[in-house]
């Protein structure tokens, strides 16, 4: 759908450099979704994955991001080994909805109930972040973690459109269950994609 360099701007890796690589197409349907255009793949350009291996080597990034959309919906092996070879760390941004293709440095899996996630993407998560628009999804941001590995790191994050209300929720809950930590999406603050 579009791809970019710029700062990653939630979770783990938050404030640094990375290319992200938003791929179109997602049937996982969350109503507060803000890329809802990227959810029908035939909307956009194809590209060869050497087309995009090569514009992601000449912005000198050394993280990519694939994100989408939901990523996993295609068989990314190709195009991580590629990325890797050109010593670009790979990270995944999925819901976890579909089986992990692909050579990952780092997996970020954000569960959504309209399709759940595949307990072996949980097990394999680095990162589980869990986005927080009403209070109930706190018992099933526990459910998802409790699916993970001793490793993963857990982040809730605020959905943007009721920030202001979850947030202190958020805080809360945090300060009473240490393993989370919180995450915002600091990229909309600087008005940057």
């Amino acid at each position: 759908m579009e791809h970019f360099y710029t700062i990653q701007g939630e979770g783990f890796y938050q404030g640094k450099a990375a290319y992200f690589v938003r791929l179109g197409g997602c049937d996982v349907g969350c109503t507060w979704c803000d890329v809802k255009e990227s959810w029908l793949a035939e909307k956009h350009p194809l590209w060869q994955v050497d087309e995009i291996v090569s514009e992601v080597g000449n912005s000198g990034a050394k993280i990519c991001v694939i994100t989408g959309g939901e990523p996993l919906m295609y068989n990314l092996a190709e195009l991580t080994v590629k990325l890797q070879a050109n010593k670009i760390r790979t990270h995944v941004e999925t819901s976890g909805a579909y089986p992990l293709s692909g050579n990952w440095d780092w997996i970020c899996v954000s569960p959504k109930r309209f399709k759940l996630p595949l307990d072996e993407c949980l097990k394999a998560a680095n990162e589980l972040k869990a986005i927080v628009f009403h209070r109930n999804d706190l018992r099933f941001a526990e459910e998802n973690a409790a699916k993970t590995n001793e490793t993963c790191k857990l982040f809730l994050q605020p959905e943007w459109s009721v920030e202001k209300e979850m947030l202190p929720i958020i805080i809360d809950y945090v300060k009473q269950n240490q393993q989370w930590e919180i995450s915002l999406q600091v990229h909309k603050y600087m008005n940057i994609p």
